[in-house]
């Protein structure tokens, strides 16, 4: 059962002590060390690997210290935050957070959080869980009211587009924040942009011309590559610690059959579901990262080499010129 954290209106106590675990927690930074603190700039708690990649680009230059709180190697859906951690939320001058994705997040947040915090589900234009990226184009013009599919897919790091929407959003609030770097934040986020445009062109080009657009994938966190002419087939939701059942594995079976698949897809934290069913098939065992966070194994990458990884993965599996 989550422990549900008191706010810090009263326990000034409590928050002393927490600030003090906190303080020997590693500031973020891409290369896996402790980014400079202390430099007088604001302080971005992020809440998992994408976002605060993406801040740490938007912040370069400025002094800012990123502050990651789902730790590297540790699965975002199931993070709960300790004493430290909360510190962070409480003493950040913005909380950067996907509401829905993370709800130890939502909960502390919404008891101790005393700076700005943003929601990035508003700003990445999310589509529904049941809906391809297609009919959400379809649907663009039509009323909230008209156009209700039920659950968002939270996973939009896996459209560079996207990305950089939401790291606009971050730079704008940073500079009403810190008005000294204002023009470094904006200036920050559109070579952010330019980077983003060119990976999004990468994923274009690159999966254009295929023997084959359906990939097996362990859990469903692939669906904005849709953008890419991909189908995407999971053996599990949006949790990766659902577990199959017995009819959708064998409609994947059937679906591996009929359209000739050579590939299924595992996660770097979550390996066992696509190992199992390649090995029962005699497939090859990919890997896809859903770039949700960095593991010891990829503790040297970041999001950009990572999503290029995919990119080739993709390419390698469905026969890609």
């Amino acid at each position: 059962m989550r422990m549900i954290l008191m706010r810090f209106t009263s326990g000034l106590a409590l928050l002393s002590t927490a600030a003090l675990l906190a303080s020997g927690c590693s500031a973020f930074s891409e290369g896996g060390g402790e980014s400079s603190g202390g430099s007088g700039g604001p302080t971005v708690a992020a809440a998992f690997y994408p976002l605060a990649w993406l801040t740490e680009r938007v912040t370069e230059g400025t002094g800012a210290d990123v502050e990651l709180l789902t730790s590297p190697g540790s699965e975002p859906h199931d993070l709960e935050l300790d004493v430290a951690k909360t510190a962070q939320v409480a003493e950040a001058d913005l909380v950067v957070y996907e509401a829905g994705f993370q709800p130890a997040v939502d909960d502390t947040i919404a008891q101790n959080a005393q700076g700005d915090t943003l929601d990035v589900a508003g700003l990445a234009d999310l589509l529904p869980v049941d809906e391809s990226a297609e009919e959400h184009e379809e649907h663009a013009g039509e009323e909230e009211h008209e156009h209700d599919h039920g659950s968002l897919d939270p996973h939009f790091w896996q459209d560079p587009v996207r990305v950089a929407d939401v790291a606009d959003a971050v730079a704008a609030e940073l500079a009403s924040l810190d008005e000294d770097h204002a023009d470094t934040y904006t200036s920050n986020a559109a070579a952010l942009r330019k980077d983003l445009e060119a990976l999004d062109a990468s994923y274009a080009t690159g999966l254009a011309d295929c023997e084959r657009d359906t990939i097996v994938v362990s859990h469903d966190a692939f669906g904005y590559l849709e953008k890419y002419g991909l189908h995407i087939a999971p053996i599990v939701g949006l949790s990766p610690d659902a577990e199959p059942t017995a009819a959708v594995l064998g409609e994947l079976q059937d679906l591996i059959k009929e359209e000739g698949i050579t590939t299924v897809f595992s996660e770097p934290l979550k390996p066992a579901l696509g190992e199992g069913i390649a090995s029962d098939l005699g497939l090859t065992n990919g890997v896809l990262d859903p770039v949700e966070g960095l593991s010891d194994a990829t503790s040297g990458e970041d999001y950009l080499s990572l999503m290029k990884s995919n990119l080739s993965a993709l390419q390698a599996a469905n026969g890609c010129r």
